[in-house]
């Protein structure tokens, strides 16, 4: 994927990888539509019955941007929040070849109760 704009293309080609991976998890696969009906937005999510279309503005944007917003519409259409989104926002990232290099991810540890300040 280009470091610049998005194309058609791609924007197809990230739709299939991340609704097939949402669909592998057991989650509801979205479609995705650019760009939206509403004047000057990035993102929007149509809910009908049963279903969910994600629409995306994608003409002058990144494609870092883009692909953010139709992650975070999965993220959204299946109702996903805490541990679980972010397992799978990395899984959707992931298929769309964009990994997250864990050596610059901050680990975070559970506090016990201890104080950690040096007198």
């Amino acid at each position: 994927m280009s470091g610049g704009a998005i194309t058609t293309i791609e924007f197809a080609q990230a739709a299939r990888s991340l609704s097939r991976s949402a669909r592998e998890r057991g989650l509801v696969a979205p479609a995705f539509r650019s760009p939206p009906r509403i004047i000057g937005v990035d993102r929007s999510i149509r809910r009908y019955e049963t279903r969910y279309v994600v629409c995306v503005r994608t003409r002058g944007r990144p494609a870092v941007a883009v692909i953010a917003d139709m992650i975070e519409g999965i993220i959204h259409a299946n109702g996903l929040t805490g541990g679980p989104a972010v397992r799978v926002r990395g899984a959707l990232w992931a298929a769309v070849g964009h990994g997250v290099d864990e050596s610059v991810v901050p680990v975070t540890r559970q506090r016990t109760g201890e104080s950690s300040i040096a007198a």
